[in-house]
Order: C-alpha cells, then structure tokens, then sequence
C-alpha cells in the first residue's frame, strides 16, 4: 500500500493524531523538567615528542604521536588515574564511577586529546576534569619511559584547561520537546492505521459499493443512488429545503429524486419505502426530505409513518400522532380523515402504537391503505423500522415497490449493509439501491464548491453583483460569437 493511500486515514484520525503529539510533547517537558542537570567540563592536552633532531625526525615524531594519542584516550578512565583524583578530591564516588562519566575525543589527524567530565555540580566537573588532565600527564609518561632512562621520549602538556561550565549540556528542552513530540506523532499515526484497518464501517460511496460487491457475489450489487452530506442542524431543521433551498443538502436530495426517476423509466416506482439496517442511520431523515424532494416538481406526496415501534415523523414535523395508520387500519376513521398536511406534502402519522406491528405490517388492511394512498398520490414514501433488529420490513413488503437502504456514513458496518440487503432480498420487493447518509460535505464533489461560491454571490453587494453578472454575458456573447 503506498503512502498517499493513508493519507484519507490520518485526516479522518487527526484528532487522535493532535492529541497524541500533544501529549508527548506535554511528556517531553515534564522529563526535562524532572531530570537532574548534568555539567560539562573538557581539558584539552597536547601529545609531543621530546627530541632536539632534524626536522624529518620531528615529522616522523609526529606521527608516532598521532598513532599513540588514541591508544592514550582509551587510559583516560583507567584505575592509575581515577584512583589519586578520587582521593585527591575526597569524591564520593568509587574509581570505577568516575571512569563512567569521563569521555575522550581526539580529533581528527592532530595529537590533541580532550578530556570530558559530566557531573551535577559545575564547579567540581572543572576541578575533576583539570585533576583528570593533571594526573593523566603524569601516568602516560611513566607509562612510555624505556627501562632504565631517566626521562620518557613522550610529553604530554595542558594547553587548555576546563573552566566552569555556566549551562546545563543535558537535559536539553529542545531536544525533549521534539523527540515528545516526534514519538507522540508516531504514535498518534500508528493508532489512526490500527483502528482504520479495524474499522468495518462504509466511509464513501466506492467503499459501500466495493463492500457489497465483495459479499453478494450471488446477484447484482444495488446502486450507489445519492449521498446525502452531512448538517449538525438537521435534527434543528428536519426539512433541508427549508433551512436552505439551495444548500448542499437539498440539492443532494434533488438529485436523490432524479436519479429514483431514471431507474426504470417504464416503471417508476410509486411506493418507496425508506429503511436502513440498524436505527440511528438517519432513515426517517432521508424519508422526510426524498417526500419534500419530489413535492417540489408539483407531484402530490405522501408520507407514512409504518414505523409502529419508535415513530418520530409527527414529533419532527410538529403534526398530531395519535391518529394516523393505525388509526386507519382498525376502522376508526378513514384515510382521509387522519391526513395531515406540511407545506409541500401530506402525512399519515403512525397512530397509535400497536402491541403487534408485524403482525399489522403483514395484513392485508396495511396493504389497503397503503395501495389507497397510491390511487390518490403521485407518490407515497413509507419510513419504515431497521431491517436488522425486526421483522417488521420485510413482512411490509408486498405492499411495497421498492426499498431504498440508508446506509450512515462511519457508521454503518459492512456485515450490517451485506445482512440487511440479504434480508431484503428474501422479499418480493427490489431493493432500489443504498443511499449514503451524513457523509463528509468536503470532497464529495466540486458540486458542493459550486453551492458555497454561489451563496456566498448571493450575499455579495448588488453592485458587485451585477457586475459579475455582466462579466458573465459578455463570456458566454464572446462565446457565441466565436
């Protein structure tokens, strides 16, 4: 899988991802703040040959010194030297500690040797540090003198002695800051991947169309018919042409109604029925608006409410519910006597709630009045329970022309759309297809760009308004007369 592959990913976990890079920055300082300063000090010693010849005996001395110098490094932390300066200084450290916070460095092609001494006091990592350089030019010479000679050939002198160091070399708050923030990041990106390739739920209308086609390799895969984006207002606003005629979600819808118009042109379906395989999909939602969608071409509509269990269209759209389908089915009143009126469209309440709503779904004085109801409207749209937890579905569906399933953006799983259609499948009724439902507004289509660019025309000043309009007649004449 390439990278740009995750990209997707991490937008939709950004949260996550800030959170984590957050808190290991937040970790960073705490353990930069928690931590010991530790000091610095280096003493720096020049490595020479004592000899009085010629200068090709220097040259050769030089190198011989270049040779020994790293051999000298590696003695630096060695008991003949430890040993006096832990005594010299009365430390509180055994030889063998001392030798674990002293380091050596001998740069490149040069017979210097530098001394390093990491303590938690700046005035005695100098003072150790310089009894370091003292005592180690006195070990090495002893070590290099021949048997029997008075003096050593090797000399080892202090050319720059460790002052006190005025900063802490560690902890560094840069460095802790951004390893934090790095293994936060990291972290945050590993977590986004592990919970994205264990997230089972439809994210885009190729990922629900792939999922079924995956799992129903038995017949058709029903069409991809619309996705709907999502509104935090919708529950605010239960019709979206209302909030905003020309907003992104009631131009969704119009072409929601479009498309049910050219899946079969010999025989468009008349009685629609809305459902979705587990409640919480935004079924009643889509029912509402795909009722006031198809009222806005001048077609008489009506909206039933057959979820008998949990009904909710009279509570949204502020109408009556205690007589309405229920009503009608016992004989209490007639259809035409419970209908209620929107701006756009009639509604039959649910009525009642039945101790049986299968059982009622499935009789033949459902069927009546739902195929009344045909006989008087151009088209009926039927909200219906969840397929899943119920039988209440597919017991409705001889009385029914086609289902259409709701299918909720991050949430809807993909063994619950392939149960659902399945189940759907076992009725006599076609399923129409899945519709996409509280979707991502950003990048569903540049349709949605289109919208924004011409509501935000809408509130630009008349003058500019019109200008851009005669700027748009003058591209589409110079158009024409090209």
């Amino acid at each position: 899988m390439k990278l740009l592959d995750h990209v997707p990913t991490l937008l939709r976990r950004w949260r996550a991802i800030v959170v984590l890079g957050t808190l290991g920055t937040v970790l960073g300082a705490l353990a930069t703040s928690a931590a010991v300063p530790q000091y610095r000090a280096t003493s720096t010693l020049f490595v020479s040959l004592q000899t009085t010849e010629d200068t090709v005996t220097l040259n050769e001395g030089n190198s011989f010194a270049q040779a020994r110098v790293r051999s000298y490094a590696e003695a630096v932390s060695s008991p003949q030297v430890t040993e006096p300066v832990v005594e010299a200084l009365d430390l509180d450290m055994t030889p063998a500690q001392l030798g674990d916070v002293i380091s050596t460095e001998v740069p490149l092609d040069t017979v210097l040797l530098r001394i390093s001494v990491t303590d938690t006091k700046p005035s005695r990592t100098a003072r150790i540090s310089n009894a370091v350089a003292e005592r180690f030019t006195e070990v090495i010479p002893e070590i290099e003198r021949p048997v029997g000679a008075k003096s050593s050939p090797v000399r080892l002198s202090i050319v720059e002695p460790a002052d006190v160091p005025t900063a802490p070399t560690s902890p560094s708050l840069t460095l802790n800051l951004s390893l934090g923030l790095v293994a936060g990041l990291a972290l945050g990106v590993g977590f986004a991947v592990a919970r994205e390739s264990r997230d089972s739920s439809v994210r885009s209308r190729r990922d629900l169309t792939e999922s079924l086609s995956a799992t129903l390799p038995e017949g058709g895969v029903p069409p991809v018919l619309g996705s709907i984006p999502y509104d935090a207002r919708t529950s605010e606003h239960p019709l979206a042409s209302l909030e905003n005629a020309f907003g992104p979600r009631a131009e969704a819808f119009r072409r929601l109604r479009t498309t049910l118009r050219f899946l079969d042109v010999d025989r468009t379906p008349k009685i629609i029925a809305v459902s979705s395989a587990l409640p919480g999909e935004g079924k009643s939602s889509v029912a509402v608006n795909l009722a006031a969608a198809l009222s806005e071409l001048g077609a008489s509509v009506c909206l039933v409410d057959a979820d008998l269990r949990r009904p909710c269209l009279a509570r949204r759209l502020g109408l009556v519910q205690n007589a309405g389908l229920t009503t009608v089915m016992i004989g209490q009143a007639t259809t035409s006597e419970v209908l209620q009126s929107t701006d756009s469209f009639s509604v039959l309440t649910s009525g009642a709630i039945p101790p049986n709503p299968a059982e009622m779904l499935a009789s033949a004085q459902y069927r009546a009045v739902v195929r009344d109801l045909a006989e008087s409207f151009d088209h009926v749209v039927v909200d219906t329970p969840p397929v899943l937890p119920l039988s209440d579905v597919p017991a409705m569906a001889p009385a029914l022309d086609g289902y259409l399933l709701v299918v909720r953006y991050g949430r809807t799983r993909r063994g619950q759309l392939t149960d659902a259609v399945r189940a759907l499948r076992c009725t006599p009724t076609a399923v129409l297809g899945t519709i996409l439902n509280m979707a991502p507004s950003k990048g569903e289509s540049e349709y949605y760009g289109y919208v924004a660019s011409q509501r935000a025309q809408r509130h630009l000043p008349v003058p500019l308004r019109l200008l851009g309009r005669l700027r748009k007649h003058r591209s589409v004449d110079e158009a024409v007369g090209a």
